[in-house]
């Protein structure tokens, strides 16, 4: 485990700094909540928001009360890996936590209700039944929408309506209801799965009223001045073509004519636009209430945005990469068969590189309270320029593993003082992060943030 390496990063879902341990009820919370989610490391000795490395005095002592608080004051057990690191003459101290198997875990003082925490960006949250329920559901293997609706019959379901969608590829067979999960056997009956309900439900509004989509402009960037909002309430393969024909509509520029032919220009390349709002239906939490699917279109970009938290074990970095974990199995193995998801752990690459090729910043992909947004942006995003020199500098930490002021100043051949200078503006910025023991220490060094 490399200090400096952690050091350089922010803060974030998979990342914590402590000054020391003071109170075992904020420890414990955070460990649970890196437990039940992606994993992380919190580091003590570092202060949390200047980064400065303060050390521990006595590390082994630490690492002793650390690894018998977490093993009597978290249930079901953990056993993190604590581990004693050099850093110049000080040391700190590394609780490198994994995404468990057991999960959900729980502060034992708390109980198993009300105990139970997970990471959201850089903050812990107690869950709420809901959530709970997703914990326990994943610790089993399974999904919400496979679940059988037990007080449902077969009836329940519009066979007609989804044999129209099926059309284009096959004609369905009973088997193929079951095979897909839309339909479920329990106690010799076939009931409708929970996703099955979901996707051809006749009365699906009654179960789940919020499993719509609502579309909306705004004028400006904000949501100050309202233009227009819908409701689509069509079935969800529907729903989703609705909502795509919705902001095609509203974001055609004009037209590219070549010769005989002409396609519509968009604003945002319609593939990744296709590709955030099939993600945002198939990766949704149904089970929440109180928030539909949000499609909402700004002067300067298109907010994307479902119920639901990325699926337990997963980072944005890690959706970055192309990892992928499939929230509704019923739900994406129906939008498989019908065509909208062509390719598992592939749409987000697309995205990406439709956006790339189009002269458009990168998507921006986050967690919102209890949901998940990407955000597609109109135009190329306003960012403060850097000079000759500045660049020298970010080129320079850009192939070396990090560099004091004094050598910055001698490549850069600027006085220590005009050095720090722009340091502490690419600092501000955010580009570049100092690690150190304190704004005097005469060897902190600087590199570029990581992610």
């Amino acid at each position: 485990m490399n200090v400096d390496e952690l050091l350089k990063r922010q803060e974030g879902k998979t990342l914590e700094f402590k000054r020391e341990l003071t109170t075992a009820e904020r420890v414990l919370v955070s460990v649970v909540a890196f437990a039940n989610t992606a994993g992380g490391i919190v580091l003590f000795g570092v202060e949390d928001q200047t980064r400065r490395v303060i050390g521990i005095p006595d590390p082994h002592g630490l690492e002793e009360r650390l690894a018998n608080l977490l093993s009597e004051a978290i249930r079901p057990r953990l056993a993190p890996e604590i581990e004693v690191l050099p850093w110049r003459k000080t040391h700190v101290v590394a609780v490198r936590v994994f995404p468990s198997p057991g999960r959900p875990h729980y502060v034992k003082a708390k109980g198993p209700e009300e105990g139970v925490y997970i990471r959201v960006g850089p903050s812990n949250r107690r869950v709420d039944r809901i959530m709970l329920d997703e914990l326990r559901r994943l610790a089993h293997r399974e999904s919400f929408d496979e679940q059988p609706m037990l007080e449902q019959s077969s009836e329940a379901l519009d066979f007609r309506a989804a044999s129209e969608f099926f059309s284009p590829v096959r004609l369905m067979a009973d088997r193929d209801w079951r095979t897909l999960g839309i339909v479920v056997e329990h106690q010799g009956h076939l009931r409708p799965s929970t996703g099955g309900m979901l996707l051809f439900g006749h009365e699906r509004a009654r179960w789940f009223p919020d499993a719509y989509i609502q579309a909306g402009r705004f004028h400006g960037t904000d949501r100050t001045d309202i233009l227009e909002t819908v409701e689509i309430h069509s079935y969800l393969p529907q729903a989703a073509e609705e909502g795509l024909a919705y902001i095609r509509k509203h974001e055609s520029q004009g037209l590219d004519i070549r010769e005989a032919r002409h396609t519509e220009r968009l604003s945002i390349p319609f593939v990744a636009i296709r590709e955030a709002v099939i993600n945002a239906v198939v990766h949704a939490d149904y089970a929440q209430r109180g928030a539909p699917i949000r499609l909402s279109l700004f002067d300067d970009r298109l907010e994307v945005e479902n119920p639901g938290l990325l699926p337990f074990g997963l980072t944005v970095e890690d959706v970055l990469q192309g990892v992928s974990k499939l929230r509704n199995r019923v739900i994406g193995r129906v939008f498989k068969e019908v065509g909208l998801i062509e390719q598992w752990g592939s749409g987000i690459g697309r995205m990406l590189a439709a956006c790339r090729e189009a002269g458009l910043p990168d998507p921006h992909f986050e967690e919102v309270g209890w949901h998940f947004r990407v955000t597609l942006f109109k135009g190329r995003t306003v960012t403060p320029t850097t000079d000759a020199v500045d660049e020298t500098i970010l080129h320079l930490l850009r192939v070396g593993k990090g560099y004091t002021t004094a050598e910055i100043a001698q490549v850069i051949q600027r006085t220590s003082r005009a050095t720090r200078t722009r340091l502490a503006n690419l600092v501000a910025r955010g580009i570049v992060v100092e690690v150190g023991s304190g704004p005097r220490d005469p060897y902190r060094k600087y590199y570029l943030v990581s992610p």
